[in-house]
């Protein structure tokens, strides 16, 4: 084969990569983990290698990305008079109910205690001994955060790395003019997001590597407690939905039925495409001129609300905290999260979740400040990787569900008066 036909193959591997949905290479990555697990047995652990990897960048890019995108969300935030405040305790009481059922139905049901210590499933940690010593060098040179780099004169390699990938990501907006501080803040942001889009490509290949460990090391048995914890976050975005449909009922003139009839072009966007920044613009057309909100209590719900509004991505993070709290209990190698603990997992979700509305794969990218935030290992977010493209839709369609709520509560009691 020729230099130009090579080319040209590697062109269309990568056109199909980046046109196929991210969950349908996920769904391929877990199918063939699975067969690579079964037949390459306990030598399948050297595949935990790139979870790991693709975890650690995360963690690298989420605390630049939150700041950066909160700081974008306050500033284009558009907030007539007298609504503000209503509208920020509308969302702030989302999201903390929201949080306090997830943290409920996870201690109440226990997800984390149907593994058992000798199947349990946990990152495969004697990947480091069996992975070669050069992809360890290279494993310990990527910077944990953006700053990490240039105060430590012994990783010179972490900061070629940096350089060379904000290089590569600034090519997009370089020759973008700076005239405005929101200019420099917007640059910034699609300069993370390149980054980010770049680890979210790998995410299938950390499915791979954790499905193919685990089938690998641990056998099928290792899946049971995901099971668990699918019904239970499940469970939790159920009562999710049903607290905003009473809250319709109670405080709108909108009626439950009518209104999820009305809207569901966007809740099946939003679990189709788990991106409820995507789905913004079909709310609230839905909103608008479907259901006959006032283009303004629309306008709140779905455009200026969906910044802010994350309610089913903090209910997940906290029930994720939780489960693998209780996981590393039955292991043995943890304690169960206190009170004081609990409490910080709701602050920090809450501060996660504003402004993560614009981010791809925002739940796997701000679990990492929740887990950080209450000592848990953040290793071990890689165990929920093989479920995760399922419930990330599921939370989509409640985050969304959640804006729909704000707008029809805006709206008020009273429907507006037809000319």
């Amino acid at each position: 084969m020729d230099t130009n036909a090579l080319a040209a193959s590697k062109f269309q591997f990568l056109r199909w990569w980046h046109e196929t949905p991210l969950y349908i290479r996920i769904m391929g990555a877990l199918v063939t983990g699975v067969i690579v697990g079964v037949f390459a047995g306990p030598r399948a652990d050297v595949f935990a290698l790139p979870s790991k990897l693709v975890l650690q960048l995360l963690g690298t890019l989420a605390p630049p990305l939150i700041l950066v995108a909160v700081i974008q969300a306050l500033m284009k935030a558009q907030f007539e008079t007298g609504t503000a405040g209503r509208l920020i305790r509308l969302l702030l009481l989302n999201t903390l109910v929201a949080i306090t059922i997830g943290l409920i139905v996870a201690n109440v049901l226990r997800p984390g205690h149907w593994a058992h210590a000798d199947s349990a499933v946990s990152p495969a940690g004697s990947a480091q001994a069996s992975s070669p010593g050069m992809l360890l060098q290279f494993l310990e040179n990527i910077p944990k955060s953006i700053l990490g780099p240039l105060t430590d004169n012994g990783k010179v390699l972490s900061v070629i790395l940096m350089a060379v990938a904000f290089g590569l990501a600034l090519r997009r907006v370089g020759d973008r003019p700076i005239t405005r501080i929101s200019d420099l803040v917007n640059a910034t942001f699609d300069t993370l997001l390149t980054l980010l889009h770049w680890v979210v490509d790998l995410i299938p290949f950390a499915v791979f590597g954790i499905v193919a460990s685990l089938i690998g090391t641990k056998g099928f048995g290792a899946f049971q407690s995901l099971g668990a914890f699918v019904v239970a976050v499940l469970a939790g975005l159920l009562l999710q939905t049903g607290f905003y449909l009473i809250r319709i009922r109670l405080g709108s003139w909108i009626r439950p039925m009518e209104l999820l009839y009305g809207t569901r072009d966007a809740l099946v966007m939003a679990f189709s495409t788990g991106s409820s920044t995507a789905t913004m613009p079909v709310t609230y057309e839905c909103l608008w001129k479907r259901v006959g909100l006032r283009e303004r209590s629309a306008s709140l719900g779905a455009l200026v609300g969906s910044n802010f509004n994350n309610d089913g991505t903090a209910l997940y993070e906290a029930m994720s905290a939780l489960f693998v709290s209780q996981l590393l209990l039955q292991q043995g190698i943890g304690s169960a999260l206190t009170l004081p603990q609990q409490l910080l997992v709701v602050v920090t979700s809450v501060v996660a979740s504003v402004g993560a509305a614009g981010i791809p794969e925002a739940g796997l990218v701000t679990m990492t400040l929740v887990f950080n935030a209450v000592g848990l290992p953040p290793e071990y977010i890689a165990v929920l990787l093989p479920v995760d493209w399922f419930l990330d839709r599921c939370r989509t369609a409640v985050n969304v569900l959640g804006d729909i709520n704000v707008a029809c509560l805006c709206d008020g009691r009273e429907r507006e008066t037809e000319v």
